[in-house]
């Protein structure tokens, strides 16, 4: 387990510095958004390119910070029936869905995502719109995000499997809020609700 701990903070570090520089994107994005709209509106023209490298944009951070999402435990959940549990049974369900769908789901869509964005890339596939982009980059993202989520699927796994053995702090892993109470309570603080 002392070698597997330090492979998870690795990956959980990678997945931040890939999530930091996706960030970027979103500025990115709204920036040519922005440009686009005013162009549109004030030359009344418009590129399919300007729109397609926006579209790339938004596809980047979405994909591509998706493990980091994982990685903060604030993926799309059951808490409203599993904060009721203990932590240790909200662990085992965690390891449960991790082995049983993450992993199995994220390991067949990299099986058929490397062939996908390959062909894209070797046949040089440009967007069928006039003036638009090559399409590799967005079908490259498909095996990429989807191997940054298997990797922090590991890390996850190890963190759960550390906590079970005593090794780790629950926090290392989890949102400090558990319950919906907790939750409701913790947004009354934050807009000062009594």
């Amino acid at each position: 387990m002392s070698l597997f701990i330090p492979l998870s903070r690795a990956i959980d570090t990678l997945n931040e510095k890939i999530a930091s520089a996706v960030s970027w994107a979103l500025l990115a994005a709204v920036i040519i958004c922005a440009g686009n709209a005013l162009i549109r509106y004030v030359f009344h023209t418009s590129s399919n390119a300007w729109l397609e490298i926006q579209w790339y944009l938004y596809a980047a951070m979405f994909m591509l910070a998706s493990a980091y999402t994982l990685k903060r435990d604030e993926h799309v959940r059951i808490d409203v029936i599993v904060g009721r549990f203990s932590k240790r049974t909200q662990v085992w369900i965690d390891l449960f869905g991790f082995l049983l769908f993450l992993l199995p789901i994220s390991l067949l869509i990299l099986w058929y995502g490397i062939p996908f964005a390959r062909i894209s890339i070797e046949s040089a596939e440009m967007s069928s719109n006039a003036g638009g982009l090559i399409v590799w980059p967005a079908k490259l993202m498909v095996p990429v995000a989807f191997a940054l989520i298997i990797l922090q699927g590991i890390s996850e796994i190890i963190k759960r499997v550390a906590f079970l053995a005593g090794r780790i702090d629950a926090s290392s892993f989890s949102k400090q809020v558990t319950t919906p109470q907790d939750e409701i309570d913790a947004i009354k603080a934050a807009n000062k609700i009594t």
